[in-house]
This record gives C-alpha cells, sequence and structure tokens, in this order.
C-alpha cells in the first residue's frame, strides 16, 4: 500500500507529459547548462558568469548542483532528450513521496502515511513541478530523506542521524529554501527529545554549510540575487498566498486544507510536533526574510508546504470514524478537481514549432537572428537537437543581423501583446528590408513570433 502514492504521482505525471510539449524558458537554461561539462559547470557558478554568450548575465547560480545532476543524467546513452530530463524530476518526486509515506505511516500508521502520501501525489502544485525538469523534485526526494533519518533517530537512536545529515545537505544544495524546512525537523526534534536532540542539531548544522557555502559564493562574485530581482512583495501575505497556492485556488480545497491541517496539528497522534514546526518555521523565517527583500514564489515553497498536506491527511482521520473515510476521500477528490486544469493545459513555449517552421521554410544562406536570450535559448536549443541544417545560419546574441540579404528571419518575444525591442529593428530597416510576413506563436509563459523581413 506505501507504494500507491508514488505509483500515484508517476501516472498522473506520465499523463501530463504525454502531450510532449516542448521545453520553456527555465527548463531550456537547464538542458543548456546541463549538456557542459562539469568543470565548465564549475567555472562558471564561481566566476558567476553564463555558460554562453546569449545568458552570459545569466550565470548558473544557486541551483548548480543540480545542473551537475542533469550533466550525470544526460550522459547516460538515451537520456538527453526533453521527456528524460523530465522524467529525472518526476522519478525524484516519487522517491520523496515514497519516503514521506514510509516516515508517516512509522509516526502515525499506515493508513495516515498512505493517505499523506496520496493527498501528496494529486497536488496541482506538486505535479506542476514533478513533470519539470527543474531541481524541485530533487528537494523533495531530499526532504524525504531528512524527515526518515528524523524519524529513525527519534525512534530508534542512535539510527537516522547520517541519513538526516547527508538528505539535509542535499535538500540545501537542490533549493537553499529547503533549509527553512531543515530547520523546521531540528526544532521538531528539539522539542521532543529536549538535549538529546543536540546531536540532530549539529548534524541540521553541519547539513547547512554545502548551501551557505553556495549562497556565500554567488554573493562574493557578485551575483548576489541579480536573478531573483523580479519576486514580488507579497505585503505580509506570503502564508495566505502559499497555502493558496498548494490549493490551486480552490476555495473548497483551501478551506478544507486549513481545517484538517488545524486539526491533525491538535490531535495528529505522534505527528503533530514535527508536523507543525514542517510548516510553521519555514513561513516564519521566510516572512522574517521579507522584512529585507521579496522571497515568495509558490514553487520556492514546495518543500515547506508538503508539511501542510501532511497535516491535512492525519486531520482526516481524526475526526469520528464514521466520517474518516468520506472525509479522506473528499480531500483526495478535491486535489485531484484543482488539478485537472494541469491535463489541459497547453505548452508554455514553443520554441520547437519555432524551429519546425523555420526548418521547413528557411532557405540556406538566411540568417536567422535570435533578438533577445529567451528567443535565443530555445533557437539554440532546438537547432541542435531536430534541425543542426539551421546551425550555419543561426545568429545568436549578442551578435546582430547580418545585412546585406534579401531575407532575413528575425524570432523575438512577445510581451503585453508588444514584440521586445531590438537593434536588429534599426539594422534591417537601415538595410532596406520590411517585414513582409509574421507568423505567432501564443505559449501559456512565453509568446514568441518570427518575422520574415525581405527587401
Amino acid at each position: 500500500m506505501e507504494l500507491v502514492p508514488p505509483l500515484a504521482v508517476v501516472l498522473l505525471g506520465a499523463v501530463l507529459l504525454a502531450p510532449g510539449h516542448g521545453l520553456w524558458f527555465d527548463e531550456l537554461f537547464t538542458a543548456e547548462v546541463g549538456r557542459r561539462s562539469y568543470a565548465e559547470i564549475l567555472t562558471a557558478v564561481v566566476e558567476g558568469r553564463g555558460t554562453t554568450s546569449y545568458l552570459a548575465d545569466v550565470p548558473p547560480s544557486y541551483n548548480a548542483p543540480w545542473y551537475l545532476v542533469v550533466h550525470t543524467w544526460m550522459s547516460v546513452p538515451g537520456l538527453g532528450g526533453d521527456t528524460s530530463l523530465r522524467a529525472l524530476s518526476l522519478l525524484a518526486t516519487a522517491g520523496g513521496l515514497a519516503l514521506v509515506t514510509r516516515s508517516v505511516t512509522r509516526l502515525t500508521s499506515r493508513a495516515a502515511g498512505v493517505l499523506a502520501g496520496l493527498v501528496l501525489a494529486v497536488n496541482p502544485l506538486l505535479l506542476e513541478q514533478a513533470v519539470e525538469a527543474r531541481p524541485y523534485g530533487l528537494a523533495l526526494l531530499a526532504t524525504g530523506g531528512a524527515l526518515l533519518g528524523l524519524v529513525r533517530r527519534l525512534q530508534e537512536p542512535p539510527r537516522g542521524l547520517l541519513l538526516f545529515g547527508l538528505a539535509g545537505a542535499g535538500m540545501g544544495l537542490a533549493h537553499w529554501y529547503a533549509l527553512t524546512v531543515l530547520a523546521g525537523f531540528v526544532a521538531a526534534a528539539l522539542l521532543l527529545r529536549g538535549r538529546r536532540a543536540l546531536p540532530v542539531a549539529l548534524a541540521g548544522a553541519a547539513a547547512a554549510l554545502p548551501a551557505v557555502g553556495l549562497v556565500g559564493v554567488n554573493l562574493v562574485n557578485g551575483n548576489g540575487d541579480r536573478n531573483a530581482d523580479w519576486l514580488p512583495d507579497t505585503g505580509g501575505r506570503l502564508a495566505d498566498l502559499a497555502v493558496g497556492a498548494w490549493a490551486g485556488g480552490l476555495a473548497p480545497l483551501l478551506a478544507l486544507t486549513v481545517g484538517l491541517a488545524v486539526l491533525g496539528a491538535l490531535r495528529g497522534t505522534g505527528v503533530r510536533v514535527v508536523g507543525a514546526c514542517w510548516v510553521v518555521v519555514p513561513l516564519v523565517l521566510l516572512l522574517l526574510a521579507e522584512q529585507l527583500r521579496p522571497v515568495y514564489l509558490p514553487r520556492y515553497l514546495l518543500a515547506g508546504l508538503l508539511g501542510l498536506g501532511v497535516l491535512a491527511a492525519v486531520g482526516a482521520l481524526t475526526v469520528p470514524r464514521p466520517a474518516r473515510a468520506p472525509v479522506a476521500g473528499f480531500l483526495v477528490a478535491c486535489s485531484l478537481v484543482a488539478a485537472v486544469p494541469l491535463f489541459d493545459r497547453g505548452p508554455r513555449e514553443r520554441a520547437d514549432d519555432v524551429v519546425a517552421l523555420l526548418a521547413e521554410r528557411q532557405r540556406a544562406g538566411e540568417p536567422v537572428v535570435a533578438a533577445d536570450l529567451r528567443s535565443a535559448t530555445g533557437l539554440d536549443h532546438y537547432v541542435r537537437t531536430s534541425a543542426p541544417q539551421l546551425r550555419p545560419d543561426l545568429v545568436l546574441p549578442p551578435d546582430d543581423a547580418r545585412p546585406p540579404q534579401e531575407r532575413v528571419w528575425l524570432v523575438r518575444q512577445v510581451v503585453g501583446g508588444e514584440v521586445v525591442p531590438s537593434d536588429d529593428d534599426a539594422i534591417l530597416l537601415d538595410a532596406g528590408l520590411r517585414i513582409t510576413a509574421v507568423y505567432e506563436f501564443p505559449a501559456s509563459h512565453t509568446e514568441l513570433v518570427v518575422q520574415l523581413w525581405e527587401a
């Protein structure tokens, strides 16, 4: 029964991946950096620079360990494609759910463990990140490992301390926000065992050092927070927004989750302290951090929000016995309803379709120009993987269009219904070229357009 949650997330993830949509910018960045050698990735991290010309100002910074894992994954024959990159995240997520299910089972009961795993497996926020080529799957895997290590330490000391320390280090390296969850686990151990939890506290402090070192490297090399200066200020509503994101914006699920989580924190035998610290400590730490600068993005808080799902599942089993099965079923059903839009979503970016169009209509010798870094990232990836014949004519930033030419293909991003300005416009106009055809590629995240300029 404990295999049901990881199998469920794999099944649902496979359905989400079935349409085969192309990668979007964050995933394309993963593919670009991950194909570099270990030495190139590490050098770029230390020096705070990008791995290619058009990404010079977007270095692989806080997610550097993820790119090293991706490079290892891509080195295996047959695992270099788009779907395999997403499958890495999905498999890591499944492993994390298996570990969480086992941990909650040990703390409470098998029914609570399986229900907790199922609630997480069908959650819309988790499902969305589970099928993207980003590091959140690894963060969930490490979180599950650290939780199991903590549970073993609490129940069978001195077992579990090494697992807790190693997985805790993996949490911070996968995504440094997960250090707030590690702090929550340490707080739970201290509340439950007092001075006997000192080894856990020391192991947690040691586990945080690699991630702290990574942050230090990025501060020293000048990268700092320049890749996250777009995060919004929540005005003190970080906790509300985070819980709303976990519920996928579905009001009944939001109310049900919060209500059951409170029940779980008050009446959930064996898991009350761990679950409460898992949720509260990260939110408090991030609320304090927000006093210095904006830090909120729903997926950044995913590792901490897992605790909310666990508490809700445990709370569903604390209601009067005749109501337990209906309440548990309603909780899972509401989560599935909130996740339904994911199964009908279109591509987030269509750089693959852009390259397919160019491969069909561009003639050898006609420049294919990327006007911005997002267009360049998609063109570079899909020309390399599906249309290498375009490579001799591909022009990537900082290079501009190369007139005089009778025909030039210009690929650019559209924001707010307007194309992003580019130096290429003036160059092509001065060369006597005009736009004769426009091909639009709308998508949910990045909208691209291909312009054909002719004399």
